[in-house]
């Protein structure tokens, strides 16, 4: 044997198989390699002329948008990562956790804002009353179909006062009575009530917030309320309140809890002395936000008299179901007493259809 083919026979044999095979592939020219495009594709024709070889790079997995409401994924045999954490609706709301905190004097939806251009009750009070001296009044024969608004804002006045997290809001809620289909009486507003108030909110420290049943405590308040409807007598109806109250959540579900401390006023200026015997003193509204559509029911009562008090459910769904934070469709029923201040003592069940804006 030459000495030739005996070293190219030995070099064969250090290379491997796979030297052989690429030793037995058409060689091909610089051309095709620099007519290549893709720079990759480009250097690893150059590599395979040069006689290279290129390491081959790990498959990337691709990326994909994290779903917070997925069961966390399986990291081995009979293990599994830690639970992904659900949003907190009312953290958002509340702006509780540090992550959701927006700063001071941004402006915000506080209750709905919503327009309900048909708004059906079983029956008008045309003659509200009152046991106050002079406070009972004639308004006239008022259509049973109107229109109802609201305007409910707030904003956040200071940040992580007196204790860790706890903030100062300032809310205002204006809610109307349109007749807006009597234009041969001018349209005139049935009822207005105005609402402003000043609420403290704490959120609850980590280590309280567990409950049974997967519930969390998420916050307390402490909180000061005027509301009155702004007319003189015989019509005007008003009153001065401290409440406290909480939020509770469970994934989609909330639970808020307020209980009412009205504070007393003489005989000659109380317009309403037993408004709490008909409205109710606590205040329970179970909120239910899985997504594009939300519902709420609000419960409002004494525990004195089961026949008083109130209830009344809220839905909406977004117009344009691709925009949830745009309009929305909004569907309100109303049951009980005191669905306005003039109202308080006065049996009614309602319907409103309209629209509102989710966005706080």
């Amino acid at each position: 044997m030459k000495p030739t083919t005996a070293a190219a026979l030995a070099l064969a044999l250090l290379l491997g198989p796979a030297a052989v095979l690429r030793a037995q592939e058409p060689a091909r020219p610089l051309s095709d390699c620099a007519a290549l495009s893709d720079d990759a594709a480009r250097l690893a024709c150059y590599d395979g002329l040069a006689g290279r070889a290129r390491p081959s790079a790990p498959a990337v997995p691709a990326r994909r948008t994290p779903d917070l409401m997925a069961a966390p994924e399986p990291i081995g045999p009979g293990l599994q990562g830690p639970p992904v954490p659900h949003p907190s609706f009312l953290s958002k709301y509340w702006e509780l956790d540090e992550a959701d905190k927006r700063g001071t004097f941004n402006f915000t939806g506080y209750r709905p804002n919503f327009v309900l251009p048909v708004h059906v009750s079983t029956d008008i009070n045309s003659t509200p009353t009152s046991p106050a001296r002079d406070r009972s009044g004639q308004l006239g024969n008022f259509r049973k179909v109107e229109a109802k608004l609201q305007i409910s804002l707030r904003t956040k006045l200071a940040e992580n006062l007196l204790l860790p997290g706890g903030d100062l809001w300032a809310g205002y809620t204006q809610q109307s009575f349109w007749q807006v289909y009597r234009p041969s009486e001018s349209s005139p507003f049935r009822s207005t009530d105005y609402e402003p108030e000043l609420m403290y909110v704490l959120p609850t420290p980590q280590g309280l917030r567990a409950l049974p049943w997967g519930w969390q405590w998420r916050y307390g308040m402490l909180a000061l309320a005027h509301q009155s409807n702004g007319q003189s007598e015989p019509l005007s109806r008003s009153w001065n309140r401290m409440y406290v109250g909480g939020g509770l959540e469970r994934d989609d579900v909330s639970l808020s809890v307020r209980y009412n401390y009205r504070f007393k006023e003489s005989a000659s200026k109380d317009d309403n002395p037993d408004l709490v015997d008909y409205r109710g003193h606590t205040d329970w509204l179970l909120a239910w936000t899985p997504g594009r559509a939300t519902a709420s029911m609000q419960w409002r009562t004494s525990f004195r008299r089961w026949d008083r008090g109130s209830l009344q459910f809220d839905w909406t769904y977004p117009v344009e179901p691709d925009n949830p934070r745009a309009l929305r469709w909004y569907v309100q029923v109303f049951s009980g007493y005191a669905e306005t201040l003039l109202d308080y003592n006065f049996r009614q069940t309602s319907l409103g259809l309209g629209l509102t804006l989710f966005e706080f």
